[in-house]
């Protein structure tokens, strides 16, 4: 009995509890009075903020963020998705070559570990001073942030690949670019798909440091320009927009993983 409840699957909806707690306990401690609203707007405030931002009438009044939130969402995903795209490109095959070949891991690997350690806001002056205030120093960070996770966990997925399936392929008579497309490659995918969720998450990080800094659209400067204004509704609903994105590309990747390797159990649900 023990061991069917642990193999049962949870309710959906328990994910939704505690943080449905959290927000009836802020709501009834933001109207009481206890959390002072210009710090913590309660989240009926927020929720009708975000519907004024997402829906409003765009260019009327006195209020910027009407009807923008679309607009700001994909300014953002765009530059995510563009970043992520460029690591997945640069780190995959790398990962792979690292885990296979020594010469390349010895040429390779201690530059990898030494700049990984870096924050992306040191990263930001050279990004500055290299592209500018333009979307190209935003996707340069976003990449680069991604970039890492996406490496080191390809390249332990690739050196993590059985000996007796290499020698197996290789008494079949398989060549070097057949190992690694047929053998080490689908090995790795696992560990592949796990960077990948690490890096798109550190994305998500990358594009809000870069958009309150290095571009002048997007979540992070809509964020940056409330804070300054102290717009703390819009700055809550900012926040809340950016969970969503992020968890909804996370459950998107996902879904992509448990196609891709349907004859391997992927990710966490």
């Amino acid at each position: 009995m023990a061991a069917i409840a642990r193999s049962s699957s949870p309710s959906p909806l328990l994910g939704l509890a505690l943080p449905a707690a959290l927000v009836a306990v802020w709501e009834v401690l933001g109207r009481a009075g206890v959390v002072p609203q210009g710090i913590l707007p309660a989240p009926s405030l927020v929720a009708a903020t975000w519907w004024d931002w997402a829906v409003g009438p765009s260019g009327m009044g006195l209020n910027p963020y009407l009807g923008t939130w679309f607009e700001t969402v994909l300014f953002s995903a765009r530059r995510v998705f563009t970043g992520f795209a460029a690591a997945i490109a640069l780190g995959v095959p790398l990962g792979i070559m690292i885990g296979w070949n020594r010469l390349v891991a010895g040429a390779f690997d201690p530059l990898i570990q030494s700049l990984r350690p870096i924050p992306i806001t040191a990263w930001l002056p050279f990004s500055i001073a290299v592209f500018g205030i333009r979307d190209a120093g935003a996707v340069f960070l976003i990449g680069l942030g991604a970039f890492f996770p996406i490496v080191v966990n390809t390249t332990a997925g690739a050196r993590d690949t059985p000996r007796n399936l290499i020698r197996a392929a290789r008494m079949m008579g398989a060549s070097e670019r057949q190992l690694l497309l047929r053998v080490v490659l689908p090995n790795a995918l696992p560990a592949i798909f796990t960077g990948m969720r690490l890096g798109l998450g550190i994305a998500w990080t990358a594009v809000i440091v870069a958009e309150i800094v290095a571009v002048k659209s997007g979540l992070g400067y809509v964020l940056w320009d409330a804070y300054y204004v102290g717009r703390m509704d819009v700055v809550i609903a900012d926040m809340v927009s950016i969970g969503i994105a992020g968890f909804l590309s996370d459950r998107i990747l996902v879904a992509i993983g448990h196609r891709v390797l349907h004859w391997k159990q992927f990710g966490a649900r």
